[in-house]
């Protein structure tokens, strides 16, 4: 069933030791039931291979074509029902797309106005408000602003 849908080169290499059909059925039973690569049964194959024909096929797109390919052939015999109908029993919303707020939320302790900043004026002004020539290291030099 597959065999038409893979492509084949003019140098296959040297000859498998391993079935292909082997392998396949290893990358079946991995992604089946979620073991690591390494942990897979001895009878689909040394893993390392089994994940070397998954990756090179994966970068070939074979994984694609044979998708695509077996989707369109059973939607050609009418064994896909492309009908959807969601509902709300499916579709929910994202807690915070309900409103849902946190505790401890800064929005709710935000005060509506800031106070007005107390101004500070003569010796209490910070050195960034006045020139370099009027802090008090070098009061006296220069004339400074009252």
């Amino acid at each position: 069933m597959l065999e038409p849908l893979l492509l084949r080169g003019k140098n296959p290499g040297r000859p498998l030791t391993w079935a292909r059909r082997q392998l396949i059925d290893g990358i079946r039973f991995r992604i089946r039931t979620g073991v690591p690569w390494r942990d897979m049964p001895a009878e689909y194959g040394p893993w390392g291979r089994v994940y070397d024909l998954f990756r090179r096929w994966q970068r070939d797109g074979n994984w694609h074509r044979i998708f695509t390919a077996s989707q369109a052939r059973a939607d050609a015999n009418e064994r896909i029902t492309w009908d959807l109908n969601p509902d709300s029993t499916i579709v929910r919303a994202h807690q915070h797309g309900a409103g849902a707020g946190e505790e401890g939320s800064p929005n709710r302790n935000r005060l509506a106005v800031w106070p007005a900043s107390r101004r500070t004026t003569g010796q209490e002004a910070p050195a960034a408000v006045l020139p370099p020539s009027c802090w008090p290291s070098n009061r006296g030099r220069s004339p400074c602003p009252s």
